[in-house]
């Protein structure tokens, strides 16, 4: 019997675990940690015959066939490196699940920012016009699990971050997203040039690339790389890389995909222009894969938009309060803050990522009254306000402070706004930016109980 060892007890490898042990795998599944949730699931999966190690730190055994690493272990860590090196075969997860899926069709949607918003919107348009398209990866089912479903999808739209390519040496969907192009996880890819070209591999091997034309860095450099590409602009006709006829745009308010006007831009309730551009990506993976312009028109309009990435939470003594938890890096959070009106009360910080702020710090000065400063960074942040000047600023460490400073001060600067947008990774106080975003929400919401 063939053996295998997943590394990670989160959902995807879970799912990676599951599928393998239902395809007659002798299955290892261990996880560093050690928590009561972790070893509930232990004792459910030992029942189902997948061996659990917790507290384990993997180490390459010569019996293992195949290793399959979840989205969050490094890539790069030395017992990876081991395995590789002693001939046993080491993916991903998705890659494990490309293998089984590979006769359905797949959409690939990554990018710096605006992966969660494209993807989601585009299994909304998939879904009106009747397919199985449920989205996968980083947001919705771990890829693994639709594998393991009794009913095989009609596509599969699955969000794909620069951690998961690298991984995925075979993943080769039918047509694949660029959304954005920053730099972001250079603690782990070292360099621009080399997180570009993993994300760059993934279009590579896709039959079909569609690409935001709006962002300098893939402007610039990814019309290099393919001839044929599907380019956006929220621009308009005139801003399109190469043929206007494989061009999706906006031109008198509409959405114009390859000639035909689709939908009214005003029919997405979202805010900003970024969000303007993942419409127009979703837009066009929709026409790509023949989907009728009238199924796009109703899922954009009925389209309830994210959690946690620009998410109305409530209004407060006139005081919307707005949640913008994934914003986990500078570009991210300075588009928050470009998308909603001034002034506002920002709350930021976290635990930080290399770089560049200066947009983000540029937004700042010109829209925000005060920022509230949380986590690890707010020493560090606080020192970059005052490089630029700018001292209305007070370190509250945690977001339950931050969010009563928020209400008191936003009303004395008669903000508009106070935004969560950490411009920061959650994981000095959170386990994820799901749960920094929850608890936002639950302490935002409770101002309106107590005031009742």
């Amino acid at each position: 019997m063939s053996k295998a060892h997943i590394i990670g007890l989160g959902k995807s490898g879970v799912a990676a675990a599951r599928l393998l042990k239902k395809k007659g795998w002798d299955v290892i599944l261990s996880d560093r940690n050690v928590s009561d949730s972790l070893q509930q699931q232990q004792q459910q999966l030992t029942q189902e015959g997948i061996a659990v190690r917790l507290g384990h730190s993997f180490e390459a055994e010569t019996s293992l066939d195949l290793v399959v690493v979840s989205p969050g272990v490094p890539w790069d860590i030395p017992p990876l490196l081991r395995a590789r090196e002693s001939g046993i075969e080491t993916v991903g997860e998705m890659e494990l699940a490309w293998r089984y899926l590979k006769s359905r069709p797949w959409v690939g949607i990554t990018g710096t920012n605006g992966k969660t918003t494209t993807t989601a919107l585009t299994a909304a348009i998939f879904e009106t016009a009747g397919l199985y398209a449920p989205a996968c990866g980083n947001i919705g089912y771990a890829a693994c699990e639709l594998a393991l479903s009794e009913t095989p999808p009609d596509w599969v739209i699955a969000e794909v971050s620069s951690y998961q390519i690298e991984s995925s040496n075979t993943l080769a969907p039918e047509i694949s997203l660029w959304t954005t192009f920053t730099p972001d996880h250079l603690s782990r890819h070292h360099t621009i040039e080399n997180y570009f070209n993993i994300k760059a591999s993934l279009l590579a091997r896709s039959q079909k690339q569609v690409i935001n034309g709006d962002d300098p860095y893939l402007r610039q450099n990814a019309a290099k790389l393919w001839h044929n590409v599907y380019w956006t602009s929220v621009k308009g006709k005139a801003n399109l890389v190469g043929d206007a006829s494989k061009g999706v745009y906006i031109e008198d308010g509409w959405v114009v995909a390859f000639g035909e006007a689709i939908v009214a831009v005003e029919s997405l309730g979202m805010l900003g222009n970024h969000n303007q551009q993942n419409l127009l990506m979703a837009v066009a993976v929709a026409k790509l894969a023949g989907i009728e312009k009238e199924a796009i028109a109703e899922a954009v309009q009925n389209f309830p938009g994210v959690p946690h990435r620009l998410e109305y939470i409530c209004t407060w003594n006139a005081i919307d309060f707005i949640n913008d938890s994934k914003a986990t890096n500078y570009d991210a959070a300075a588009v928050g803050l470009s998308a909603v009106p001034a002034p506002v009360l920002l709350i930021a910080g976290g635990e930080a990522k290399d770089g560049n702020d200066s947009d983000w710090l540029r937004q700042i000065k010109e829209k925000v009254v005060s920022v509230l400063l949380i986590g690890d960074a707010a020493e560090t942040f606080a020192q970059r306000l005052q490089q630029i000047n700018f001292n209305n600023y007070e370190i509250v460490k945690n977001m339950e402070r931050a969010v009563i400073r928020g209400a008191a001060l936003g009303a004395k600067y008669d903000a508009k706004v106070v935004l969560l947008s950490p411009a920061c990774a959650s994981f000095d106080q959170y386990q994820n930016f799901e749960q920094r975003g929850d608890h936002f929400r639950q302490l935002s919401l409770a101002l309106n109980q107590k005031k009742r």
